[in-house]
């Protein structure tokens, strides 16, 4: 079969083909009485060869080395294309993640797309102080995509660029409350952590909802933050939480005064004193977490409390007892 007809028939050109042959790779088997290239059916079969070996990402040089080889045993080549066909896969995906995050800034002109690129190349920078200057001017000049404001936000260690972030973030509307809740779902603490720190300083309809979601984060970290963030913002359903983080001792003053904050109408300040008690009752985990409950009792107004610590005022554990007598002259002096 002359070149032509196997261009034909196996899709590969006869440019290639020559190339081929000049490597070694495919040579055909004779020659025409005019001087032309002759294929046989096992030169062909060889063609074909090549080219599923090409379709895997095998170089032309590593193909000759498995084809003439016969103790060339395919593992160890097989493993490094895996591994640079991940490396691959993960540049593209960064590529195409970052080509989103410039589309989704919707840049008027090409210097719009350029100072796109600087901020998010800015907010990569290992210099903290660059980091930091990006997330602060990506409100004041061209918005940086949502997106990568809560991947930076998640992932920053630095005190000052976070807290950068979370004020760029807290200006971006909801897709950023979303996005941060996501991040709650994380594997790592840490960015669990971050993200629930971003979240409580979002403002909105959104964010609330997504904190009181992550009351019930099986993280006590998660919890902690999102119900101190949703007393301050009279939620009345972070009550428990709070409740559960004085009796553990975790955050426990930021937890009273979230308490106190939420029984400003008499009915949730009996209620929250209702809850005070009763911990004091029945959690017997020992007088440290009874001092901490009869010390907010101090924040909660209303004769419920009032009645709670005069009987304290009795208590067997006299550091209860005097700290509710104190509370109680200090009710009664107001």
């Amino acid at each position: 079969m002359l070149i032509g007809e196997v261009a034909r028939r196996s899709g590969v050109s006869a440019r290639m083909l020559r190339h081929y042959e000049s490597l070694g790779l495919v040579r055909p088997s004779g020659r025409t009485g005019s001087g032309y290239r002759e294929y046989s059916g096992e030169d062909i079969q060889q063609i074909f060869h090549v080219e599923s070996l090409r379709s895997l990402g095998l170089s032309l040089r590593e193909i000759g080395r498995a084809l003439d080889d016969p103790g060339f045993t395919p593992s160890a080549l097989v493993g490094d294309l895996i591994r640079r066909t991940r490396e691959r896969i993960a540049a593209e995906t960064e590529l195409l993640m970052r080509l989103r995050r410039i589309d989704a800034a919707v840049p008027a002109d090409w210097e719009d797309v350029l100072r796109v690129v600087a901020l998010l190349q800015a907010l990569e920078s290992k210099s903290a102080d660059a980091r930091q200057r990006a997330a602060l001017s990506s409100v004041e000049e061209i918005p940086v995509p949502v997106e990568a404001l809560v991947d930076a936000a998640l992932s920053e260690t630095e005190p000052n660029v976070a807290g950068a972030l979370r004020w760029a973030l807290a200006r971006s509307g909801d897709r950023g409350s979303a996005l941060l809740a996501e991040g709650l779902g994380s594997p790592v603490a840490a960015v669990r952590e971050r993200a629930v720190q971003s979240l409580v300083e979002m403002p909105g309809g959104e964010a609330t909802a997504r904190l009181r979601d992550a009351l019930g984060s099986p993280d006590v970290v998660v919890r902690g933050y999102a119900a101190v963030a949703l007393g301050a913002r009279g939620v009345a359903d972070a009550v428990p939480t709070l409740l559960d983080m004085i009796v553990e001792g975790r955050n426990d003053i930021d937890a009273a005064d979230a308490l106190s904050v939420l029984a400003s109408d008499s009915a949730t300040a009996d209620r929250i004193a209702s809850g005070l008690v009763d911990r004091l009752a029945h959690d017997t985990a020992g007088a440290p977490a009874r001092g901490r409950l009869t010390q907010a009792l101090a924040g909660i107004p209303g004769t419920r409390a009032s009645r709670a610590l005069a009987e304290l005022s009795h208590d067997a554990d006299p550091a209860v007892a005097l700290t509710a007598a104190y509370l109680l002259q200090l009710r009664g002096a107001r």
